[in-house]
């Protein structure tokens, strides 16, 4: 595995894909070792391309094998890592939900994390990272809490996405 594919926006809500054609699609490419975690658009593969030549890429093969405007984060396994064991929450809060924020325009992951100072700290959390904004929210509250909301608006959409941290471990296991 030299890449993990973060997809926005599949299997929650509009885009139905199976990931047994996702795997199809992407080996169809020409991508090895395709290999996809849970069914919310997680993917581990092998390719020659990196940074925006191989997010391109897969963004093509997407929107050309399913029909929609795909968007997506890569990273490299090591990149991925250094995320996951950087999560500056307790990552076992009983009752709360682990979630990391990715994205690729830096300008929306600094808003994102401006607006940590407005939340309520007995509801939901943010700090940002690397790359990244570290998020841990309320059980019950994902959707209806401030950073939920926020991150919902459309400008964020084909920049963000967000992973459950036991989501990001199954991917790098």
């Amino acid at each position: 595995m030299d890449h993990l594919v973060l997809l926005r926006g599949i299997n929650v809500g509009g885009i139905n894909i199976k990931m047994a054609d996702l795997r199809a699609a992407l080996t169809a490419a020409g991508f090895a070792g395709v290999r996809t975690v849970l069914a919310t658009g997680n993917v581990a593969l092998s390719s020659p391309k990196s940074g925006n030549a191989l997010k391109k890429s897969i963004e093509a093969t997407l929107s050309e094998s399913f029909g929609y405007e795909a968007w997506v984060i890569v990273l490299d396994e090591p990149t991925m890592r250094a995320i996951v064991d950087a999560y500056p929450f307790d990552a076992e809060h009983e009752g709360w939900h682990p979630y990391v924020i990715f994205g690729n325009n830096p300008d929306h992951l600094a808003e994102l994390a401006d607006i940590a100072g407005t939340l309520d700290p007995t509801l939901e959390q943010l700090s940002p990272g690397d790359g990244v904004v570290y998020w841990e929210v309320l059980k019950g509250n994902t959707t209806d809490s401030v950073v939920g909301k926020f991150t919902s608006k459309a400008k964020y959409k084909p920049t963000t996405t967000t992973r459950n941290l036991r989501t990001l471990h199954k991917m790098l296991a």
